[in-house]
Formats: structure tokens, sequence, C-alpha cells
């Protein structure tokens, strides 16, 4: 069953944590979140540094967790996304300049050193000469260490203060030790053998600037990220055009209020949500739905904030304002999702919360395996590789390896107009193997139109249909606005009509132009005595075909038939056939008869379908796949498909059905097509291939290269790791992961 139903009573939280640096980080986090009195779920983003809390927790103990382990926390409330992102943007903004200076600042003295270790002189110590000069280089690398790498210390000490570890305390550990080992050699060289005597000022500086250098990079490759959420953010208008007293007045867009009469003239944004009032136009809404053909509007049709004005002068009536209009919604909703972590991502937080302590743990061996079986000189050897490891297994790339694929991949299915609401959805999407579909409003368009009119010889089409939207005008019927819609789009009057009367189920019958008129079905017929012989068969075969025919007859005889259907939207058969070509068994399940049930099945390619069955069948059909160890996809748009939607691994809405349905579901299709569908569960493979492309590469980078860093291999090839080396390839690795993760900005749906 989908989380969202469990927790959508819950009071969410949101904190922007500063400090955090790993994927360890994140797990002390989460965890110590999870351990307040009324935390439900805790998840924190390390990709722009926000966890969010579901429960009864209140804001102050949560913070006051999160500074008991060293960092910084403050409530997000009252700061929208757009906020949100600005403050983002421009901490991240100070916060990359910053990172170029210590790169500068490190890189500076690290590089110089460097090239003369390796062209120009021996970096040991064994005149007095040779410790003034390296003590001033000591001297250097300190002010470097307590500028340009401040920040790894006192994240360090924070940990150590209380009683954590994380990427900081490795880097602190291993530059620190590299520092102290080579002061060593400065004031007291006679206490080390002649081939220990050699000291590592260019291995500290130059780790230290690489590793600024990586996050800077990582920065600025995430920056780009959350693009989806800037267009979105970009699509809301900053004044409207209001009518009030009889004026037009351009007002701020927080000035609307709801029932406030706005003018929206050609290229202009819907300011908020609202019906149209007066006036017929075009509206673009491809950046909401992912339909490129604008939609017409006209009086009684509802328009969307955000949505561009293409050819006409509409004035709407504002029905949702502010955080209420459906833009701000989808807003709020791309965000939460993209804060959320698949299962995937919480595995991997589990085995950081372990990782640091054990690469702690497997420095301190290799130090005292070379202290014990390594040549001479042994504490030199020990030293380095130690550090060298500590160095290699920085777990940055781990912690950024879900949460940047997540984030790029969810805005993508917004841009394709599909809206994911959470992380486990995300991941289940790419793993159904049965998709349920409900019939009407879904595979159909949910609204009756007439298919087909068949006369009887010598009787036009116009007229029989005149006759009919003539009698349905009066009518309630479902099927009459079918009728009357049809004779409307003709441009066909309808005639007056008296003596109307209904005869439950069968049909209606009238007076028109002093002539007796009968529509309905073979049995009104039969109780009038209309012989409807010559057109039976017709009849029969439009049944079989799934529509409803009608027959018409006019002072006692047959005028005709006009069948009426539910169409199928034009590309049902087109997504269906996609889900079937990526090997996902299709259902349909609908309350309709069989016989309509079996007409449109046979027509979209469905092989599987179960006609006349009630809401608790649909929810049956779902646990019965579920018991065959299907993962089950529901779609419907119905306030009779929730509890399916809700017992579903993942249940897709359309979004143009009812709240009940949409709140329902763990993703939203903002078009009308089944084509969603298909984008959606591409959008999450791919973004889930995303994911695990990271995570591979992060733990075969971790787990390659601690064996290399301690000194495996040099019994086989006499050569150690180099500790500048390590640093480099550790701050590589955190870019090479969010540069993966920003392939997905390429993905395109095929729809």
């Amino acid at each position: 069953m989908n989380s969202h139903t469990q927790i959508s009573n819950s009071k969410q939280i949101q904190l922007r944590i500063d400090g955090a640096s790993c994927a360890s980080c994140v797990a002390k986090i989460e965890t110590a979140l999870s351990a307040v009195s009324g935390v439900e779920i805790a998840q924190m983003n390390l990709a722009d540094r926000v966890a969010t809390v579901s429960g009864s927790a209140e804001t102050k103990q949560l913070v006051r967790a999160v500074e008991a382990l060293g960092y910084t926390a403050h409530s997000l409330e009252n700061t929208s996304t757009q906020q949100l992102m600005t403050d983002n943007e421009v901490a991240d903004r100070a916060h990359y300049r910053q990172l170029v200076i210590n790169t500068v600042v490190a890189l500076g003295l690290g590089i110089p050193l460097m090239i003369y270790g390796m062209f120009i002189g021996e970096m040991t110590v064994n005149t007095t000469g040779e410790r003034v000069g390296w003590g001033l280089v000591g001297i250097a690398t300190l002010s470097v260490m307590a500028s340009a790498g401040r920040h790894f210390y006192i994240g360090g000490w924070k940990s150590i203060w209380t009683h954590t570890a994380n990427m900081d305390t490795l880097i602190a550990l291993g530059t620190g030790a590299a520092w102290l080992y080579s002061m060593l050699v400065v004031f007291a060289p006679h206490w080390l053998p002649e081939l220990a005597r050699h000291v590592y000022f260019e291995a500290t500086a130059m780790i230290i600037g690489l590793i600024n250098l990586g996050l800077a990079l990582e920065i600025k490759a995430r920056g780009r990220t959350s693009e989806s959420i800037k267009r979105l953010i970009g699509l809301q208008s900053r004044s409207a055009r209001v009518i009030r007293n009889g004026q037009e007045i351009d007002l701020p867009i927080e000035h609307i209020v709801t029932e406030d009469e706005i003018r929206v003239r050609p290229g202009d944004k819907i300011p908020v949500d609202g019906v149209v009032i007066e006036g017929q136009t075009s509206i673009d809404e491809s950046m909401l739905t992912g339909e490129p053909m604008p939609v017409s509007k006209q009086a009684q049709d509802p328009v969307s904030a955000g949505t561009l004005n293409t050819i006409g002068t509409i004035v709407f009536r504002a029905t949702r304002i502010g955080q209420d209009t459906k833009l701000a919604q989808i807003i709020e909703m791309v965000k939460h999702a993209q804060n959320a972590k698949p299962p995937i991502g919480r595995l991997a937080d589990k085995i950081a919360a372990y990782f640091v302590p054990t690469i702690m743990i497997i420095a301190v061996f290799t130090a005292l395996m070379w202290l014990n079986f390594g040549p001479s000189p042994r504490i030199a050897f020990a030293m380095v590789c130690a550090m060298t490891v500590l160095i290699i297994a920085c777990p940055c790339a781990l912690g950024l390896a879900t949460p940047m694929s997540v984030m790029v991949g969810v805005g993508k299915a917004a841009e394709a107009g599909v809206l994911i609401r959470n992380g486990e959805a995300l991941q289940s999407a790419s793993q159904i193997t049965a998709m349920v579909l409900d019939k009407t409003g879904t595979i159909t368009k949910g609204k009756p139109a007439v298919s087909d009119i068949v006369p009887v010889s010598g009787v036009n089409e116009e007229s029989l249909l005149v006759l009919a939207a003539s009698l349905e005008a009066g009518s309630e019927h479902p099927l009459a606005s079918a009728l009357t819609s049809a004779a409307q789009t003709a441009q066909l009057a309808s005639e007056p009509v008296t003596e109307f009367a209904a005869v439950i189920g069968h049909g209606i019958t009238g007076t028109i132009a002093d002539q007796r008129v009968l529509f309905g079905n073979q049995k009104l017929m039969q109780d009038h005595q209309i012989d409807i012989n010559s057109q039976l068969a017709d009849a029969q075969a439009l049944a079989k075909a799934g529509k409803t025919p009608m027959f018409l007859a006019k002072d006692g005889a047959l005028q005709g038939i006009i069948a009426v259907a539910d169409p199928i939207k034009t590309d049902s058969i087109a997504a269906i056939k996609r889900l079937k070509d990526e090997g996902i068994r299709v259902i349909m399940l609908t309350g309709d008869n069989r016989a309509t049930a079996a007409a449109v099945a046979a027509e979209v390619g469905v092989d599987e379908f179960m006609a006349e069955v009630l809401p608790e069948d649909k929810l049956a059909k779902i646990r019965a796949l579920q018991a065959e160890n299907h993962v089950v996809g529901m779609t419907g748009d119905g306030i009779n498909d929730a509890p399916a939607l809700a017992q579903a691994n993942v249940g897709f809405a359309i979004g143009t059905g009812t709240d009940v349905a949409i709140e329902s579901a763990d993703i939203t299709l903002m078009r009308d097509s089944l084509h969603g569908l298909a984008d959606a569960i591409a959008v999450s493979k791919a973004t889930l291939r995303n994911i695990k492309q990271n995570l591979f590469g992060a733990f075969i980078y971790n787990t390659a290269g601690v064996p290399i860093a301690a000194g495996i291999l040099y019994p086989l090839t006499g050569v150690l790791l180099n500790p500048i080396i390590a640093g480099g390839a550790m701050a590589l690795s955190s870019v090479t992961v969010v540069l993966n993760a920003g392939r997905l900005r390429w993905f395109h749906t095929q729809s």
C-alpha cells in the first residue's frame, strides 16, 4: 500500500541544515530527528541541505536535536519556495566564491611544493638549514590549514566532540596527521630513522586545495539541478489587471482576492486560478501539463495560474489565489518529491552511518600492519598509508548519489506533466509489472458523444438529430448533453417541445410541430407498437460495438437510430501499446456492461478486462495481483477509484479527475492522456538507473580505493598511492556523481 495516505494527516516541518557534508552526516541527522518524540518520518536531502520531518513534534525540539550534533538548523516555516531558492542561490554563490579563494590559497602553496619535490630537491630534513626552511614552510602550511581548511577542522572537531564521524573527520585526521608528522621531522629529526625524515606539507596543502576545488565544482554543477522548479516559479505573474468598481487597475499579485474580476490580454500570463466569465481565447498550458497544443477557453471554463493567454482577451473571476493555486500546489509537490528519498537511497544512508567509523578502524589497522610488517622506514610508510586511506574514503559522492538524481528526475517528470509525490513512488514506478486501468474517463473521455446517426430511407441525418436534440433539451438524462452538443456543433436549431414526458428506464416522449415523437430504447418502441425490424440488426451491431443505440419514431413511424458512446481518447491505443511493449500486463476494470467493456478492450488492445465491477471489486483485483507478486500500478479519475489507488503499489490519478482521486494517488498526470503513464515509468526507470550508476561508482570507488590506499599493491609493484592523488580523486568523485545526475536533464519522453 502506498505511503502517501499513511502520512497525509501529519504536520510537516522543513529545516535548513548547515554544516552537513556527507552521507554520514545525513544518516546521523535523520537518526537524531527520528528519535524526537512525535516524529513519524525524517528525511534529509544533502543536495539542498533541507530536512523534512512529518509528525507532531515541535520545531524547537527538532532544532535542538540537530544542534546537539554540532550542526546548525533553522525552520523554513513561512518561507516560500521562491524565497528558499533565492536564499540558497545567494548562499551558494557566497560559498562558491569562498571555496575558490580557499582553492587558490591552498594550491598556491601546494603546487610549488609538489614541483619542488618532484623536480628540484629532496623533501627531507637532515641539516639545520633544512630544519629552518621546512619549519617556515610548516608555518605557511598551518596558515593554509587555518584559512582554506578551517571548515574541515571545525567540522572534524565538532564530530569528535559529539561522538560522531563524518567527511570532515577523515580530512581533518588525514591532513592533520601529515602536518604533525612533518613538524615532528622538523623539530626532532634525530628521533626518526634517516629514511623516515620526509615532510608532507605539500600533501596537506594539495589535499585541502583539491577538496575545496571539488566542492566548488560540485556547487557549480549542482546549481542546475533545480531548473525545473525555477521554470515553474518563473511562470508566476507579479501583477494583474483587476476590474474594481468599473475601473481596471494594475495590482501586485499579492493584493488579489477571491471573486476579483481580472482581465487578461493576448500574451499575458494567467495570474491566479479562476473561471472565465467573458470572452474567448486559446491558452497555452504546456508548462503545467506538458500538452503542446493550446486549449480553447470560453465562459465557465477554468483557467490556471502560470498558463499563457495566446490570442483572445478574456475576463475571469478569481477562485484560488496565493498558495492555493494549482501552480503553487504543483511547485510544492515537486519540491516535496525532490526532497523525498526512495528506498534505495535510505539503504545507502544506513551503510554510510557505519562507513566512516569503519574507515577509521581500517586506517588504524593499516598503520599497525606497516609498523609491524612494513619495510623501513616503517613509521613513514604507516603514516602515509593511513593518511591516504582516510582521504580517499570520504563518502561525499555516496551522500550525493541519490538526492542529485531524484531532484533532476522529478523535475523532468514535472516538465512532462507528471507530478510525483514521494520517493517510494519514484522507485516503485520503475518496477511495475501490472497496470490496472479504469475505463471511463481514463481510457475513454468520460463524456458521452453522438457516434452514429442511422436514418431510415427518406429521412436525412439533420432532421433526425434536430428531433432528438429538441426532445433532450428538456431532459436531465446523462446522454442529453451529447445530443444537444452534437446539434450545436452542426449549427442546428432546436424545435419547441410540448407535452414532454420522461419514461423511466425507457426514454422520453414529446410533441414537436403537432407530431408525437418518441426517443428511447427497444422497449419504448415495443410499448408504442413501433415497427423497428428494419433497423434491429443495425441496433444490435452498434450495441456489440459498445455503443448505446436509441430509436426515434414520429407519428408512429420509425425515423432512425442515433447511437451515443463514450469515445476513446485519441492516444489511448498508442499509450497502452507503449505499456505492453515494456512487458507490463495491462488490465481494464469498469462498472460498465460486458458488451461495452469488451468492445473498448478490443479497440485499445487490452487482452484482460473485468466488467460490471464495484469499487470493492477493483480493490480486490489489486490485492489479487499483489498476491501474485506483481508490482501494481492503478490509474483512475473518479471517487470510486480512490480505494484501489491507495491499495496499489503506485497510484496514478488523471489530473482532470476528482480531488479525492488525486489525493489518493502517488503520481498525478496533469495531461488527460495515458501517455503520462509510460512517461512516468520511463522517467522513473531513467532516474533509478542513474541512481544505481551513482551508487555503484561511489561504492566501487571507496571499496576499490581503500585497499590500494592501504598499500595492498606495494608487495607486487613497489608503488604506493600518493595522498595527493587520493585527495584529488576523492574530490572529483563527487563532481562525477553530480555531472552524471545532470545527464538526466537531457532525457526526453516519447509522447
